[in-house]
């Protein structure tokens, strides 16, 4: 009944958000009106301000999902746990497009590990099953579990997690050691509260913790320390607003990010192209698709706990459309457009334009095949399965449609003259070996 509820509720977040999607991204190789030319100047502040929409409207999805993990720590039931779940989904559709600003603004890199880290070793957090294991060479909080226990040691380190507060998640858990993989706060942290661990491999289903694990009666707790749990779900999803709150003032009209934005590298049109170009090779092709074809391991994939990474993936595809389109249409229906990079391309070279256009749609709609497939078919951590050709081939026609747009953008960054726009690269990419040989 919870799976079922929260299927529906998603169900209709997604088929309003596809249906606008799907008709935008049809526009992206249809013959452009009539326009002034260009300046270079007012492309950039209209990047500014999709990216300041974008986390605005990431900012209320987050909001959304606080008021209902609020409403599930009231009452915890199978249908409150549904929809905490539904609007974790719906949260994820704005933030997942303003990856588009990564790579290209120090501003956001430097944050962006605070909510989106991934993947994450999750016996940090809560219990686990025996088949994750119980010790990691290269992580000594492996299974430190920190709602089951108050105090964590680990090699000479020791943690008083006695009070479950924002100190303890951001300053003493979150990267604990120094290492990546200990992801205690950001969407993923909150994913795995809310679905709990992926046992099913490349088998139908998605993670299934039961409501009781939020239980406010001791007698009826699953899963051991519910008082504790809730303080962590509760204390998460506030951070996880917070944080989205300091970023929408860092593109707000003094902010940091858009006043940082003059001072980038080769210059903000170079930024700009910098992050849709990392995001599209080393970020997407590479380290969230390629690594994990080569694997065939569904830990590689990138919402795992709830089997979301198809929409993951399509809204990080649409968010690079945005920054080269100059458009992105709002959760409320209003669209916030202007100047673009196409724009300042076609009137260099309106060839060139067209081809970048071009590679843009079949990218799209080489993730909207896999979108679909996974509505309809299969989840994503099944497409990777070792002997599942059709999925396989799925995930490896996405990737070569970001290779080949990246390829297009940086057709586009020669016929504009930018300098200083290098992208990010991936062993998984350039070097499978090496990349597989890590992982051994």
């Amino acid at each position: 009944m919870a799976n079922s509820v929260a299927r529906n509720y998603a169900g209709r977040v997604a088929l309003v958000v596809r249906h606008f999607f799907t008709a935008a991204s049809l526009t992206i190789a249809a013959v452009a009106p009539a326009y002034s030319a260009a300046e270079p100047k007012a492309v950039v502040a209209t990047y500014a301000n999709i990216a300041l929409a974008t986390y605005e409207d990431a900012l209320d999805g987050a909001k959304g999902l606080l008021a209902s993990v609020n409403f599930l720590l009231a009452a915890p039931s199978e249908t409150t746990l549904s929809k905490a779940r539904a609007a974790w989904l719906a949260a994820r559709v704005p933030y997942m497009q303003s990856e588009a600003f990564r790579f290209g603004n120090k501003v956001v890199d430097e944050w962006e590990g605070k909510v989106n880290a991934w993947p994450l070793d999750e016996g940090l957090i809560d219990y686990v099953a025996p088949s994750y294991g119980t010790a990691s060479d290269g992580n000594p909080f492996f299974t430190a579990n920190v709602i089951a226990n108050r105090s964590i040691v680990a090699g000479t380190s020791r943690i008083d997690a006695r009070r479950i507060d924002r100190k303890l998640l951001r300053e003493k858990l979150h990267e604990a050691g120094k290492i990546e993989a200990n992801v205690a706060t950001g969407y993923h942290a909150i994913e795995f509260l809310l679905w709990g661990q992926d046992l099913n491999g490349t088998n139908p289903g998605a993670g299934n913790r039961p409501h009781t694990d939020f239980a406010i009666r001791s007698s009826q707790c699953t899963g051991g320390n519910c008082d504790r749990r809730r303080q962590y779900l509760k204390v998460v999803t506030e951070l996880l607003v917070s944080d989205l709150e300091w970023m929408v003032r860092q593109w707000q009209a003094t902010g940091g990010a858009r006043s940082a934005l003059a001072r980038a590298p080769g210059g903000p049109l170079a930024a700009m192209f910098r992050g849709i170009g990392s995001l599209s090779y080393g970020e997407m092709a590479g380290e969230r698709m390629k690594l994990g074809l080569l694997l065939h391991d569904p830990e590689e994939e990138h919402d795992c706990f709830s089997d979301n990474t198809h929409n993951s993936h399509y809204y990080d595809i649409i968010g690079i459309e945005n920054v080269y389109l100059g458009r992105y249409k709002r959760t409320n229906g209003q669209l916030v457009s202007g100047p673009s990079l196409s724009d300042l391309v076609r009137e260099k070279d309106a060839e060139v334009d067209q081809r970048v256009r071009r590679a843009l749609l079949e990218t799209n709609g080489r993730f909207s095949a896999i979108k679909s497939r996974a509505e309809t078919k299969e989840a994503y951590d099944q497409m990777l399965g070792e002997g599942n050709s059709e999925g396989n081939g799925l995930i490896e026609n996405a990737i070569a449609a970001l290779i080949a747009q990246t390829k297009e953008f940086e057709r586009a960054i020669a016929v504009l003259g930018l300098k200083a726009v290098a992208f990010e690269g991936s062993e998984s990419l350039d070097d499978p070996a090496q990349a597989l040989s890590k992982k051994k």
